[in-house]
């Protein structure tokens, strides 16, 4: 049996469980596209105010399932294995522009694509005990998911090629200490942790947390000029907003604001 997308409501927080414990949850492709799906369900919703990705049991995720790897090698040849790649190379996407905040709560291991996934995360929560994982080149392999690309955008180039090339674990935090994981937990707290600051999220304007997000993914491409644009327009957008108006007075009454 194949790995499957498990999804559930916890308030204003949808839970994404990427399950198959006997595997340590590895992907597969129905797993994947589930995930694009309850993505672009969850954008119209807007109950929903942040996601959190999860894993089943003990671990988060040990990427790409190696058997099934070996049989599309020896069978299905490279388009079967280009379709799997372009499922997950959509759903990492589908994370990064994603509107709302997306948390990754990790346990156990974080190997490979499972490593990919949680860097496209916008946050990390990891407990004490996790361990990340470039796992790829162990079996003659090199990184997917975007590893490289948010990797070497965060460390050092000489620590990257160590994980890439030697398949060096890192703990979560080592990764802390480099900005890569936010929160570090008692192990079997990540998920907990992970809801917290979802509803602390929860509280803050949806716009405001919007529109910061577009924000940051733009500022790495764009030009000084072009990001003080943006900045402008957005930050004139989110002052006419009704929620400005709210957390303005919320501000002069001494009370916590009521944002919708």
């Amino acid at each position: 049996m194949s790995s499957e997308l498990k999804t559930e409501r916890h308030g204003s927080t949808l839970v994404l469980t990427l399950s198959d414990p006997a595997t340590r949850n590895t992907l597969s492709e129905q797993l994947v596209s589930a995930g694009v799906e309850a993505l672009n369900v969850a954008e119209a919703n807007d109950e929903l105010r942040a996601v959190i990705l999860r894993g089943d049991g003990m671990h988060f995720c040990a990427g790409g399932n190696l058997q099934g790897l070996r049989a599309r090698r020896q069978s299905g040849g490279p388009s079967a294995q280009v379709q799997m790649l372009e499922r997950l190379h959509e759903f990492i996407d589908a994370i990064r522009v994603f509107p709302k905040p997306v948390i990754a709560a990790v346990e156990g291991a974080a190997a490979g694509a499972g490593f990919s996934l949680a860097l496209a995360c916008d946050l990390v929560v990891a407990a004490v005990d996790a361990r990340f994982i470039l796992s790829y080149a162990r079996v003659g392999l090199t990184p997917d998911g975007g590893a490289t690309w948010h990797l070497t955008r965060a460390l050092p180039r000489q620590l990257v090629q160590q994980l890439v090339w030697l398949a060096d674990p890192i703990s979560a935090q080592q990764l802390h200490s480099h900005g890569l994981v936010n929160w570090v937990t008692d192990s079997g707290k990540a998920f907990t942790e992970a809801l917290n600051v979802a509803e602390r999220l929860a509280a803050m304007a949806p716009n405001a947390v919007t529109g910061a997000k577009e924000l940051l993914q733009q500022a790495a491409s764009n030009t000084l000029a072009q990001q003080l644009a943006a900045e402008r327009d957005h930050f004139i957008e989110s002052l006419f907003d009704a929620n400005a108006g709210e957390g303005l007075q919320a501000f002069f009454d001494k009370r916590a604001p009521r944002f919708r």
